[in-house]
């Protein structure tokens, strides 16, 4: 193999500022979007590139990736007006299509083709939502795999697009692309502004009765720029507005007699208060933390004077010691999914909280929901089941349909992907302040822990979303190859409820890295791998968790491969997305002191002349949104040039690629075995023929 080293990098003088305190800042100049910046990015990409490929088993690798892709989140198909609509893979066809069928896989009728829009570059399907009816079909369509998207209707019965679409852009998928009135006359949408890093939102209603029309909806309770949207409810009688992507709260309600106009009322206005949930009837039906951390299933009637107090609420499911995560409507009923040990679980309850049975689930793993509270609420179903994904960490996604009063699931999709003859093991470690720490090992069964092993971990612990056991798709392919995976849970998370997240969180942040340290030694001192042995990766705030580890305890872990990461915590102040997930999440940055604790942790910052750091990686797509690419680019060039040791450190920026959530399917796959390959290089393994 032969020598392939990055181009070294020019400093400057500059100095960030926050809340009066000052940091050097030498790499500030790969921010900007110049000749030069784009020159220097080609010049790393190409020598990463050189890199993995001078490893003899590139090709291999990526055969068995191949082998092992799968959903990153579980999709189901949507019900509306008899028929189902799903997003497929066509046979022939570069992106995957919208399908129309009368059964939820029965033989489709394409409805909607990217193709057909851009042959020469089909644009990313981002969400699609059928009207109620089932005669409109909304897409989300992504251009540059920033997430940011444009909508498009589509006839049903004939398959033509529909004149006079909204023109506003929406940031991402986050708040469900169109919400649609009960009498499918139009929907609400969240719009965004044209900062692809702002985070001002606008809700918007589309009516397409006589000459469609688009009218901003104004809230005077919603406020700031978090995310926001408004649904209503499946009998048409009311719509509400709710805020919040990590606590959502119902913070006014109106009647549905003049969509276009609404006499918007005050409802549930305090932002300490989680309830993502839905409308029925005249109560709103939530799932909430507040006065039981392990969560619980609430009503709030619309008409209740204290709807701030919750103990004015009517509880159908008191808190207990598993973790309810979510609430799903099915006619007369209510499925509650709730996490036993990380793991999921179903109850169905009436709408009083009489239990009705459970639902027996394939195996031990997670249900398909995002990760974020806002991004599951959508208008209650009229159908009387329950439409489900499911996955473990051993088998894809596959789909499943339960009915109310039924004993067995229905397997509408069977998984895809398995990893065959692995094993499953739980585990527990102790992190530094006591607290047990879960985690869940996956190896080949002929892959004995008689002496230490290559492992891979991957993790996230933060803005309160649950790192579920679901199948590790690439990852696989590192079992695959003789290696052990291990899914941490992170305390920052929300497996493990309200108190999880909060205890690594702003001035506890520091605990869910200590966590992955633990989990990294407990696997050390049980000789399941030695630090010689030790590869970690994570994507966006998992990336930070990567530059944190790598920075904090280089001697740890063998090799580290963030993928789109946040590394500059005080640059990202700079900006509106950088800031609000910074205030949500690590620190208060008006504050010296904090400032100087968010510095703790912030990569860019940690990184020393003349420390031995671990093999590094880093993986970023230009048109990210969410984590910029210049993070990637400033903490990879100030690692270069401080590290010691000869382990080398490579920084791969990908064009037209941003977050992950809306990467072209074949970029993707050439990503993640460029990554992984790194880490099987570095590690000495060779991938299975």
């Amino acid at each position: 193999m032969s020598i392939i080293e990055p181009p070294a990098t020019r400093t400057g003088d500059d100095v960030d500022e926050v809340a009066g305190v000052r940091f050097a800042d030498p790499y500030r100049w790969l921010e900007a979007g110049t000749d030069e910046v784009d020159a220097w990015q080609d010049e790393q990409a190409k020598a990463a590139s050189a890199y993995v490929r001078d490893w003899p088993y590139f090709d291999r690798l990526r055969k068995l990736v191949a082998r092992y892709d799968s959903e990153r989140f579980g999709a189901v198909p949507l019900a509306a007006g008899g028929r189902w609509f799903r997003i497929e893979p066509v046979p022939g066809a570069v992106r995957p299509s919208v399908l129309v069928a009368r059964e939820p896989y029965g033989e489709g009728r394409v409805l909607f083709d990217p193709s057909a829009e851009n042959p020469g570059k089909p644009p990313f399907l981002s969400w699609i939502s059928p009207s109620p009816d089932g005669t409109v079909l909304a897409v989300g369509v992504c251009t540059d795999g920033s997430e940011r998207n444009t909508i498009r209707l589509v006839d049903v019965a004939s398959g033509a697009p529909l004149p006079d679409p909204p023109t506003q852009v929406l940031k991402d998928n986050w708040t469900g692309g169109a919400k649609w009135l009960p009498d499918s006359s139009g929907f609400y949408f969240t719009g965004t502004d044209d900062d692809p890093a702002g985070v001002a939102h606008q809700v918007w209603l589309h009516l397409r009765r006589g000459t469609p029309s688009t009218v901003a909806v104004d809230v005077p309770w919603l406020s700031g720029d978090d995310y926001r949207a408004v649904v209503a409810s499946a009998d048409g009688r009311h719509v509400v507005a709710v805020q919040g992507l990590l606590d959502p709260v119902p913070v006014a309600v109106s009647d549905l007699s003049d969509p276009a106009a609404p006499a918007w009322r005050e409802f549930v206005t305090d932002a300490s208060l989680n309830l993502a949930g839905f409308l029925i009837g005249d109560e709103w039906i939530a799932v909430t933390d507040a006065g039981a951390p392990r969560g619980r299933v609430v009503a709030i009637g619309l008409d209740n004077v204290t709807p701030n107090d919750p103990a004015a609420w009517r509880t159908i499911v008191p808190e207990s010691d598993v973790t309810i995560r979510s609430v799903h409507p099915a006619g007369d009923i209510l499925y509650v999914h709730e996490f036993v040990d990380t793991y999921a679980a179903l109850r169905v309850v009436d709408r009083d909280g009489a239990p009705r049975g459970t639902v027996p689930l394939p195996g031990k793993g997670a249900l398909g929901e995002m990760p974020f509270p806002m991004m599951n609420i959508v208008g209650p179903a009229a159908e009387e089941q329950l439409v489900f994904a499911f996955s473990t960490l051993t088998s894809s996604w596959g789909v499943y349909r339960h009915r109310p009063g039924e004993s067995r699931l229905e397997t509408l999709r069977e998984p895809a992907v398995r990893l065959q003859d692995c094993l499953v093991e739980d585990g527990w470690a102790t992190s530094e302040d006591g607290t047990r720490v879960p985690y869940h090992l996956v190896r080949r069964r002929d892959v004995p822990l008689d002496r230490p092993r290559p492992a891979l971990l991957w993790g996230y612990g933060g803005f309160g979303a649950p790192w579920i056991p679901q199948f590790p798709g690439t990852m696989a392919a590192f079992v695959a190859s003789g290696g052990v995976f291990a899914h941490v849970h992170l305390r920052g998370g929300g497996e493990l409820g309200r108190d999880w997240w909060e205890g690594g969180r702003q001035r506890t942040k520091q605990n869910g890295y200590d966590d992955l340290y633990a989990i990294a030694e407990n696997l050390i001192a049980t000789r399941v791998t030695s630090p010689d042995l030790l590869a970690l990766t994570g994507a966006s705030g998992g990336g930070l968790l990567c530059g944190v580890a790598a920075t904090q305890r280089p001697e740890l872990f063998r090799v580290v491969a963030p993928r789109v990461p946040i590394f500059d915590l005080i640059g990202a102040c700079r900006d509106g997305y950088g800031r609000f997930v910074v205030n949500t999440e690590f620190a208060r940055i008006d504050d010296p002191d904090e400032v100087r604790r968010l510095a703790g942790f912030s990569p860019y910052h940690l990184v020393r002349d003349g420390v031995g750091y671990p093999a590094v990686f880093v993986e970023a797509g230009d048109t990210d949104p969410r984590c910029p690419p210049w993070h990637a680019r400033k903490f990879a060039a100030r690692l270069q040039a401080a590290t010691t040791g000869g382990s080398p450190v490579f920084v791969r920026i990908w064009r037209d690629s941003g977050h992950g959530w809306a990467t072209d399917k074949e970029v993707l796959l050439t990503q993640e075995t460029e990554w992984l390959a790194f880490v099987a290089k570095t590690l000495g393994m060779t991938p299975p023929e």
